[in-house]
């Protein structure tokens, strides 16, 4: 049995009252309809970032990423928020892995993306309530960042991580 708790903008959060193993438990979650996050390299292969105010953390330095609008397919997002949040139009967006960052207690699925072929269409254009500037760096230095916990936001990490692992750069 489910009972809802809240419903917002992005998300709700819900009680389950559920069997497993035979037993009985309740089980609180989050529920959000998912988000796609780019990894992308401009024309000169620096990290194309976004410098983000997240509440309550304050500002931060993440790949672009957006939620994902119901009835939106992942890589829909991913082209439309690219675009919104750098400015940079990807002329294909290559899958690179999907993960849940909450697994215990949201069903949030962020669908990572390399994005490829990026071209500069327009300045950036985020929502009213996104406070975003762009920055670009090496890979190497986005990397290095990264190893030293100076980047502590779990798509950053778990795109940049896989992309450089497949890629001989750790």
């Amino acid at each position: 049995m489910r009972e809802e708790i809240y419903s917002g903008k992005i998300l709700s959060l819900s009680k389950h009252h559920v069997k497993i193993e035979g037993r009985s438990t309740v089980r609180e979650m989050v529920e959000h309809g998912g988000a796609a996050a780019m990894l992308g390299f401009d024309e000169n292969g620096r990290v194309v970032l976004v410098r983000q105010h997240r509440y309550p953390h304050g500002y931060v330095l993440e790949i672009p990423a957006g939620t994902i609008e119901r009835g939106e397919d992942p890589v829909e997002c991913a082209h439309r928020e690219m675009v919104e949040e750098t400015g940079y139009r990807a002329k294909e967006m290559i899958p690179l892995l999907s993960y849940y960052p909450s697994i215990g207690y949201s069903t949030e699925l962020i669908h990572c993306y390399v994005a490829s072929g990026l071209k500069k269409v327009a300045e950036a254009d985020p929502g009213d309530d996104e406070f975003i500037t762009v920055v670009k760096m090496d890979i190497g230095e986005l990397i290095g960042m990264i190893t030293q916990g100076k980047i502590q936001d779990s798509k950053t990490i778990c795109a940049v991580m896989v992309y450089a692992a497949k890629n001989g750069l750790v």
